[in-house]
């Protein structure tokens, strides 16, 4: 039977849920989900673990967490703490005992002190995000289970961008860390005002005197417009907020949110690209059979749904519409210093890493997910399609609105630190961008 998915509003990160939307189905050709095999760095964890190769840490106060989070390559300085009551385990959550996220470029972590499981979501190249829980017991043989119909219910909505995946939502909490949804909600990433984000978050860090919604709650009788944005700025210390010796570190770093919410829609347009190509190539392949079409050829709706596809990876790529930051940005922990040493560096010791944290975000305003295999797996034709235009874009051959904010020197830079440091991208890839209608 094929997997029928509600569209409702929540997510891996704090996602609340809603009345259905509509109805996606994703175990059709060519996607089919939940039965085509997957790989990820939770199903190559857990055959080392099958294999004996790997043993799971235990410890009384965080499970296996802190084992976990080492074995899957994630820097425990990437934690961000949600007190918001917006997942599975939202009973166990709230302003005093918060949900923590650790993350790295492929996979996410979440935990809840008195949950029942740990909370996993890990990107396939080809299926996007697969969803696996671990439970948090003592046991001989751990094994990380892939959950489906319970997180496909709330992972899979419009604000996912219409597929398997994650969003960073802003909410109006109560004390009790319930969100007043009659106040209303934003989804949030590098385009967000910085008044929207981090509604129901923790916050440690500096920001001058830009404002979030961080560290604080709506109060009784109040509403949107009375939010007290003060109360939460600048916060460098959560004592007295939260029990943070619940957790592996006293930090919910303001860069790690940051690139957190970039991360996760980044990586639902990848999936979006791949799907909408597969999908095209799918029905066009139906539909020549039926009409007795050359075998390769190709409809303008087709060539139209790649088109719209690979430009909303192109804009999130490059970061556009970004968010202008007013004042410096600095984080509490080392996450800074950690995500930046992963590189990879060009000769002139450049990289999609480096952070600018004063009037954007990175230096160099192109994703570091450029380099995960979810971008080097998309299907042939709408990569050839982002890979072509991304070149004409960094030649300067595109001065359009939506890459406007891209100066000569930063198209210069993003292109000599991608021949470097990505070899034979432009040149495997971008010779031929495919002909489109009009």
């Amino acid at each position: 039977m094929s997997l029928r998915v509600c569209a409702v509003a929540a997510l891996l990160v704090g996602g609340v849920t809603a009345p259905a939307r509509g109805q996606f189905d994703f175990d059709t050709p060519p996607i089919e989900y939940s039965t085509k095999s997957v790989t990820t760095d939770v199903t190559r964890l857990q055959a080392d673990l099958d294999a004996g190769k790997v043993v799971l840490d235990y410890d009384e106060r965080h499970s296996y967490l802190a084992s976990l989070l080492k074995h899957l390559d994630i820097p425990v300085s990437s934690q961000a703490l949600v007190f918001s009551k917006t997942s599975l385990q939202g009973r166990r959550i709230s302003p005093r005992a918060p949900r923590a996220i650790y993350f790295n470029d492929d996979t996410y972590v979440g935990w809840v002190p008195s949950g029942d499981t740990i909370e996993i979501m890990s990107t396939d190249p080809v299926q996007g995000e697969i969803f696996y829980t671990l439970d948090r017991e003592r046991v001989d043989r751990p094994v990380l289970v892939r959950n489906q119909d319970n997180c496909l219910s709330c992972h899979a909505t419009v604000r996912t961008q219409k597929v398997p995946g994650a969003l960073v939502r802003s909410v109006f909490p109560d004390p009790s860390g319930q969100p007043q949804l009659a106040s209303g909600s934003f989804v949030t990433d590098h385009t967000s005002p910085f008044e929207e984000r981090w509604g129901g978050w923790y916050v440690t860090g500096t920001h001058g005197r830009m404002r979030h919604m961080g560290n604080t709650c709506l109060q009784e009788g109040e509403g949107r417009n009375d939010f007290d944005r003060e109360a939460g700025a600048n916060v460098t210390d959560l004592a007295g907020r939260c029990d943070v010796k619940r957790q592996l570190t006293p930090h919910s770093d303001i860069v790690a949110l940051m690139v957190l919410e970039h991360q996760t829609q980044m990586h639902n347009f990848l999936t979006l690209a791949s799907y909408e190509c597969r999908s095209a190539n799918h029905y066009d392949k139906t539909m020549n059979a039926v009409l007795e079409r050359p075998e390769d050829f190709v409809s303008d709706v087709t060539k139209r749904r790649i088109r719209s596809a690979g430009e909303k990876l192109l804009e999130a790529l490059l970061y556009s519409s970004e968010f202008p930051l007013t004042d410096e940005v600095r984080g509490t922990s080392t996450f800074a210093r950690d995500f930046s040493a992963r590189g990879p560096r060009d000769s002139q010791g450049r990289s999609l890493r480096d952070f600018d944290l004063k009037t954007r975000m990175f230096r160099y305003p192109c994703s570091h997910l450029i380099y995960t295999p979810a971008f080097d797996q998309l299907p042939r034709d709408v990569k050839r399609y982002v890979v072509g235009r991304l070149d004409e874009i960094l030649t300067g051959q595109d001065t359009t609105e939506p890459f406007r904010h891209l100066s000569p020197e930063d198209r210069t830079a993003i292109r000599e630190i991608l021949l470097e440091t990505k070899p034979g991208l432009f040149a495997s890839e971008g010779k031929e961008t495919p002909p489109l209608p009009g």
